[in-house]
């Protein structure tokens, strides 16, 4: 049996029709292929690789971690530099009430132990969150995000759980002294790049601080330049009060976190003790690589770039057939009459050397959200073969 073959009957599948490309080699803002072949990578593993692919200084830190420790205990009971260095990199970085760090392993474990830190501070069962909002596919997190599509499979899910308008004021209102937590993407991914006013943002904020509902911004996406700030919620003049990373928080390894007030978070350590525990939330080795891609970021100037880049790929998709184009820093929705003319676009950029995906929750548009390092260049490459096959 070849690769492919192998690959589809050997690894679990989540669609019936993977790409299925056989990815050799990474490096920057191109993927290599088994046969050799070339791609400008235009998703970024779904924005993780926000500083490109195996960014040296990446590789270095991995490496010389390897060289130290892997694995050695449950997080939380051994000092571990990787750990406490970046935890107070990103506390440096962030607001003052955000200041204390949970690691875990991906961006859904981080909504789990979020939402559980919201109970047990309120002392309340009841959570909201939005219409078309994606946060995960865990029990949990399959339990608030906005499409039923995706949560009526696994019923019965968790109880207690609210869906209302995004960006709506009415919506509101449904924020009550009943509400443990409010969990809302700063900037909605899945439902094609939307971007909630500044007065609705404020409103938000305003509601669940009468209410003593805690504030959960989903920065999975958003987080870490790409809209064009280190967090979204800067563009907003917002605080949440938890904040939940993963994406590109490793550094291309797989890492999650969600931060809050110190105060806050020390009820996870007692009654019950232990109360939120992973074995490998904070790898040592994510750490080193997450705290290195932070520091690149920083380092190399590359969030000064990123409105320039988004300017540029905005001036050269103007096709008639792209009948919107919604855009929140490097990070691009083009909206399609249809599915079916957004699939055969993706399909054919991608015998182009075009690597470019879709939208859970709108399917008509195309996701543009490449390595934020990528080259003018580059961008003008994509957007020429993206014009030429719409022609």
């Amino acid at each position: 049996m070849n690769q492919r073959e192998l690959f589809l009957k050997h690894v679990a599948q989540t669609s019936p029709t993977p790409l299925g490309l056989e990815i050799v080699k990474a490096e920057g803002v191109k993927l290599f292929d088994a046969n050799g072949k070339e791609y400008i990578d235009l998703i970024g593993g779904i924005s993780v690789a926000n500083i490109g692919h195996r960014h040296p200084g990446v590789i270095a830190a991995i490496q010389k971690q390897l060289d130290a420790y892997l694995h050695i205990m449950v997080y939380g009971e051994f000092i571990e530099s990787p750990q406490v260095k970046y935890a107070k990199l990103l506390s440096d970085h962030l607001p003052a009430s955000l200041n204390s760090v949970f690691f875990t392993n991906s961006g859904a474990e981080a909504v789990e132990g979020a939402m559980k830190l919201a109970k047990r501070v309120t002392n309340r069962t009841q959570i909201i969150s939005f219409k078309n909002s994606y946060h995960g596919s865990t029990q949990g997190a399959l339990s608030i995000i906005g499409s039923e599509y995706w949560r009526n499979a696994f019923r019965p899910l968790l109880p207690g759980v609210s869906h209302v308008e995004y960006n709506s004021f009415e919506a509101l209102n449904s924020i009550t002294e009943e509400i443990a937590c409010v969990v809302a993407e700063t900037v909605q991914a899945e439902a094609g790049i939307i971007v909630p006013s500044n007065q609705w943002m404020q409103a938000l904020r305003k509601k669940c601080s009468e209410t003593g509902a805690l504030l959960i911004l989903d920065e999975i996406q958003t987080g870490f330049g790409r809209t064009g700030k280190l967090w979204g919620f800067q563009h907003f003049d917002i605080v949440p009060d938890i904040l939940l990373l993963g994406k590109a928080l490793g550094g291309g390894m797989p890492l999650g976190a969600f931060i809050a007030d110190r105060k806050m978070m020390q009820v996870l350590t007692a009654d019950p003790v232990l109360g939120h525990i992973t074995t490998f939330g904070g790898h040592p080795v994510s750490c080193a690589a997450g705290m290195a891609a932070m520091t690149a970021l920083f380092d190399e100037g590359i969030l000064t770039l990123v409105k320039q880049k988004a300017e540029l790929f905005k001036s050269l998709l103007i096709h008639v057939k792209i009948k919107a184009i919604r855009s929140f820093g490097l990070w691009l929705s083009l909206e399609f009459d249809s599915f079916e003319t957004n699939k055969k676009l993706i399909d054919t950029c991608i015998i182009r050397g075009i690597l470019c995906d879709w939208f859970l929750f709108a399917a008509n548009c195309l996701r543009i959200s490449p390595p934020l390092i990528i080259s003018e260049e580059e961008i003008r490459k994509a957007s020429f073969v993206i014009r030429e096959i719409l022609d």
